[in-house]
């Protein structure tokens, strides 16, 4: 909506498109005048179109009344549930529902076994990052991908780029869980509203507890003693849950593997905060380096570059605007050459497929192809009339993108000028103007240490600023008191 490709907004009724008021208010009221967007509510008889309703802030008012009388209304049977014995979450890893009572838990042979492995290997004296990689070693699945083996919905992510890979997390978790000694344990955690369903964890002694309602995994004397070796060897304290988030997560991407840089913070001192690379081979990943940069020395980096482009704005719109139509006009020549390319290719095979097919049921009819050979080759065609049907639409929707970039110029404009304004990072100027960061490893010894970062911006990508602009050195002292330059061509 932000970027003007949404022109009318149509809902059943008032009460889908939310049911908190003010933010209701705040869009019909506010957000889609201002942007001329139409707003329409069926049921409701409303059209934007037509003027204001002035019953639309008590009907808002009372979608919202009827929201928080619902949400009450569960909250109390869920309690009911839960203090009758009634589990009222999934069943951990290692259990199943019972067929015929979706209220009780069986166990889950297969599973069940690997959580006795867990706790034999835990007894022996494993940590958690060793039981961790043993189970990788020995291609055990992780939870999610095993429940998705066998056909169990469950929330949580879906796609996995290594089903053996476990986590430390996840064994730490599975060792200290009640349920595998028998025992129902209702009401962990709740949600913060009917509004905010964050999930926050509940006190201890609000913990609804019920022993022996299913058969065990594991025998309470074994968990037990694996409460007290957990708590020995607790190396470090848990992390601070005050600890303010990084604006820069989700930003970062680690310049050689790809993968998602880490946020965290030194646990001895937390004012140094820095991030890595998720897939870091020192844990049980295939990257070479763990491209750990520090968050204060990013955030002057970019602030360096924001500024850079605002002087150079300021100073040369025109050779700015320039630069900008030069960048996208040729990133987006090459992209819409190489779509429009794909394109024809794809119609061109579509049409063959049609001939093959209808050569291919004249020869069925005149017994040159038996009907056996007929039903699987028309089958394979037809999957891949079906996969060409999909490219083709996602090469039509590819062209229109870059149709739509076209305006992408004066977005980005408009994002500079703002920042421009501020001169200061907060997380809407990075959304608004960042697609994201690589970071690269450091490279060089002692004095000539250099680390390369490079930001890609939303619609135009790399910018390479001219030299009219000063860009002066950035020089930090690293974690390991050796100072880490970021020269001008390596940021």
């Amino acid at each position: 909506m932000d970027m003007g490709y949404i022109s009318t907004v149509i809902v059943k009724d008032s009460s889908r498109f939310g049911r908190n008021y003010l933010e209701v208010g705040q869009y019909t009221d506010y957000y889609f005048p201002e942007n001329n967007i139409r707003f329409i509510a069926i049921n409701d008889c409303i059209d934007s179109e037509n003027g204001e309703d002035e019953l639309s802030p008590f009907r808002n008012v009372m979608n919202e009344m009827m929201a928080r009388d619902i949400s009450r209304k569960v909250r109390s049977a869920h309690k009911i549930r839960g203090n009758a014995g009634e589990p009222l979450s999934q069943p951990p890893y290692g259990y199943m529902k019972a067929p015929d009572n979706k209220k009780r838990w069986i166990i889950d042979t297969e599973a069940a076994e690997v959580v006795r492995r867990v706790y034999r290997l835990c007894i022996e004296g494993k940590g958690n990052e060793t039981i961790a990689r043993t189970l990788q070693e020995d291609k055990v699945l992780v939870p999610m991908a095993y429940w998705q083996s066998k056909g169990l919905p469950r929330g949580g992510k879906k796609t996995q780029a290594d089903p053996y890979k476990w986590c430390k997390t996840t064994i730490a978790k599975m060792l200290s869980q009640q349920e595998y000694c028998g025992d129902v344990i209702n009401f962990k955690s709740t949600s913060k509203s009917f509004r905010n369903k964050t999930r926050v964890e509940n006190p201890k002694e609000n913990w609804a507890i019920f022993k022996d309602v299913h058969e065990p995994i594991i025998d309470r004397d074994t968990w037990e003693q694996v409460q007290k070796l957990v708590e020995k060897t607790k190396r470090r304290p848990p992390k601070d849950k005050n600890q303010k988030k990084s604006i820069f997560t989700s930003f970062l991407y680690c310049g050689d593997c790809g993968h998602k840089l880490w946020f965290n913070f030194n646990q001895k001192n937390p004012s140094i905060r820095f991030f890595s690379c998720s897939n870091y081979k020192g844990m049980r990943g295939t990257c070479e380096n763990t491209h750990y940069i520090r968050e204060d020395a990013l955030e002057q980096i970019v602030l360096m570059e924001l500024r850079m482009l605002a002087d150079f704005l300021e100073s040369a719109e025109e050779s700015f605007a320039e630069l900008l139509e030069k960048k996208t006009n040729k990133d987006m020549h090459r992209e819409r050459t190489a779509a429009e390319g794909a394109l024809a290719t794809a119609r061109a095979r579509s049409q063959k497929l049609l001939g093959l097919f209808e050569k291919l049921y004249e020869d069925n009819v005149e017994g040159k192809v038996t009907d056996e050979w007929f039903m699987r080759l028309s089958q394979k065609y037809e999957n891949e009339q079906e996969e060409l049907k999909r490219q083709t639409l996602e090469l039509k929707e590819k062209l229109d993108s870059i149709d739509r970039m076209q305006t992408a110029k004066d977005d980005f404009l408009r994002a500079i000028r703002k920042f421009m304004e501020m001169r200061t990072l907060t997380p809407v100027i990075l959304r608004e103007l960042i697609e994201k960061i690589e970071v690269f490893p450091v490279e060089g010894t002692g004095k000539d240490r250099t680390q390369r970062v490079i930001i890609h911006y939303r619609f135009v990508g790399t910018l390479d600023i001219p030299g009219i602009i000063h860009r002066p050195p950035y020089i930090l002292d690293s974690r390991k008191g050796v100072a880490i330059e970021y020269l001008s061509n390596a940021v």
